[in-house]
């Protein structure tokens, strides 16, 4: 059973292949069991969008780009969803939402990896089809599918803090989550965070607030200082030497836990050459074609060392950065990660403003 709703929405077409977005007019959507239309208050461009449109990574089109956006529940399908918090989702909420929808059925979710379900649609990922054509942030509605999770938030928190919970942020919760399986208090530890983008920074705040002490390490004099506001106890250049001086300054010999959020093959290989005996390098950021990066199984051998790889979250981990959003933003400027906020007719704009680096997000705003 489905309802057919009226809406007067506009989502951006992208055709690819270097192609100026579109607006493309939907005035109706249909809505099945526990699926949701919300009005979009903000997105945010994300990394991945960037490397979308500039041709490093595919993506089927025409599609609706964006996957990081906060928004207001204006409509239901037959049976209303139930939120993170247990609550069931009702019109007029304020909601965040996972970037992907999952089944809860295959084996992948029973094991607790719908990020990574038989049957995942992926927002602002997926190929634009008549029964779903606002599946990306990048417009002024989008259409929730069964199996995303929602969290519910309130009003107090501004856009710009909210928009990237759903990606950059519940990664970060993700990684934490992964290095706390050998490495479950942080307290005291040295944390070596490659990459000061939103989740180098996000996971310096984080890691900090658990006990942390941060070093990231970054080219950008800019970026660095920035990180030094969201918790790092000091921020370094990418020299080998240099690290190692601010380490030591710090009181440690070699960090326990290295979080590689850059992509950078580089930074890789310095983390498994860096890290201490019984560490563990976590990568987040790898997630573009690169090149391939050599590694010394003795090393991990010997060393005890374990090597994880995080790509997106679960449920659990939205929450999580909710509740870091809400705890936190009073003593971490997370307000500032968006530098810049265009509408959503200047969507190609904003994304040339993005891939300039200048700012760790842009924001899209669709009124």
């Amino acid at each position: 059973m489905k309802e057919r709703m009226n809406v007067d929405a506009t989502a951006m077409l992208w055709r690819g292949d270097g192609a100026p977005h579109e607006p493309m007019a939907v005035d109706a959507v249909e809505l099945a069991a526990g699926e949701v239309l919300v009005e979009i208050e903000l997105a945010t461009i994300c990394g991945s969008d960037v490397h979308t449109t500039r041709g490093d990574r595919a993506t089927p089109v025409p599609t609706v780009l964006g996957h990081e956006q906060v928004g207001r529940v204006v409509a239901l399908g037959p049976e209303a969803p139930t939120a993170l918090d247990g609550a069931q989702v009702a019109v007029g909420d304020r909601i965040v939402w996972s970037i992907f929808a999952a089944c809860d059925d295959c084996d992948r979710c029973r094991a607790g990896l719908p990020q990574k379900c038989r049957r995942l649609r992926k927002y602002g990922h997926e190929r634009t089809e008549p029964r779903w054509q606002l599946g990306g942030g990048f417009a002024t509605h989008a259409h929730l599918l069964a199996g995303t999770a929602i969290a519910r938030v309130g009003d107090e928190l501004p856009a710009e803090v909210l928009a990237p919970l759903s990606c950059g942020t519940a990664t970060t919760a993700a990684a934490l989550d992964a290095a706390r399986r050998t490495h479950p208090h942080l307290r005291g530890r040295a944390v070596v965070i490659s990459g000061a983008g939103l989740i180098g920074l996000t996971l310096a705040a984080m890691a900090s607030d658990a006990g942390a002490t941060v070093v990231v390490v970054d080219p950008s004099e800019d970026r660095r200082r920035q990180s030094l506001r969201f918790g790092a106890a000091d921020a370094v250049g990418t020299g080998v030497a240099e690290l190692s001086e601010a380490l030591e300054a710090l009181g440690f010999e070699a960090p326990e836990l290295w979080f590689e959020a850059s992509g950078a093959s580089r930074a890789v290989s310095a983390a498994v050459a860096a890290i201490d005996v019984g560490g563990a390098v976590v990568l987040i950021g790898s997630v573009s074609p690169g090149p391939s990066v050599a590694v010394d199984p003795e090393r991990i051998v010997r060393g005890l060392i374990t090597l994880t790889g995080v790509h997106n979250y679960a449920p659990q981990h939205l929450t999580a950065a909710v509740d870091f959003a809400t705890s936190a933003t009073d003593r971490v400027p997370l307000a500032e990660l968006v530098g810049d906020t265009k509408p959503l007719g200047d969507l190609d704009d904003a994304l040339a403003l993005a891939a300039g680096g200048a700012h760790v997000r842009i924001g899209v705003r669709s009124s």
